[in-house]
């Protein structure tokens, strides 16, 4: 069995708030290991989002332990943190973040920016150009975000997110601007990339979406409520195949 990339323990995280305390994680104990490709899903409130921002390095627990590849994370300073982020992590959203003035290429070159040790110019390049191969966009390299469609441009956030070839890659919503056909296409970028060995956990309300992953956590009150293996997750190349046999068949007639 292959060794946990995220470990936590009795993990808890409360926010203060009008002097009122909200318990939005309630001492959760969860392994991830390398390879799973899990989803979490949950009703609002129901905490899914602060485990996000916690697996992500962006808040820190109230309680509890983190484990990220064995590193303790409750430790780090900001800059060990910021260090972790852009070094292990990869990050999806659901509103891209792609910079409007900026080319596809020169938008997956920026966390490169920040890397350590230097990278230079050239290797950038090149990386980034690989990344955008490695979605389907080798050819798209030089539009700008407004030139490109909803899911060409979350196609683009990927390959940002792939680029300095993270541990981890979380993705929060990534499907939730799309219309159906490029959320099965997105999806099926997401299994191609987990079939390569990357792990990744998403987070999404839509259990369409949900039952494309191997693996999914339903959390209720900041807990985790079910945690269950999917045996027989949706092939997104699949139902492409069919959805373009259909329009073919349409065309036809």
């Amino acid at each position: 069995m292959s060794a946990p990339v995220i470990q936590l323990r009795d993990l808890a995280k409360t926010y203060q708030t009008g002097g009122v305390s909200v318990a939005a994680v309630r001492g959760v104990t969860l392994d991830i290991r390398r390879g799973d490709f899990v989803a979490v899903m949950g009703a609002s409130g129901s905490g899914k989002s602060t485990l996000m921002n916690t697996l992500g390095c962006l808040d820190q627990p109230t309680r509890g332990n983190y484990l990220l590849n064995g590193v303790g994370v409750a430790g780090l300073d900001r800059r060990q943190l910021a260090e972790l982020r852009n070094r292990q992590l990869g990050f999806v959203f659901q509103s891209f973040n792609l910079l409007a003035r900026t080319s596809a290429l020169e938008n997956v070159e920026l966390p490169m920016l920040y890397a350590m040790p230097v990278i230079s110019r050239r290797e950038r390049r090149q990386r980034a150009i690989a990344a955008l191969a490695r979605v389907g966009l080798a050819e798209r390299h030089d539009h700008f975000p407004s030139q490109l469609s909803g899911g060409q441009q979350q196609r683009v956030a990927i390959a940002r997110a792939l680029v300095n070839r993270p541990e981890l890659v979380l993705a929060d919503e990534p499907t939730g601007n799309l219309d159906s056909r490029t959320s099965i296409e997105i999806m099926g970028l997401f299994q191609e990339l987990n079939a390569s060995g990357m792990t990744l956990v998403m987070v999404t309300h839509e259990l369409d979406v949900a039952a494309y992953c191997q693996r999914i956590i339903v959390m209720r009150d900041g807990e985790i409520l079910r945690d269950t293996r999917n045996e027989n997750p949706r092939s997104a190349a699949a139902e492409i195949r069919a959805l373009d046999q259909a329009e073919r068949r349409a065309s036809h007639n």
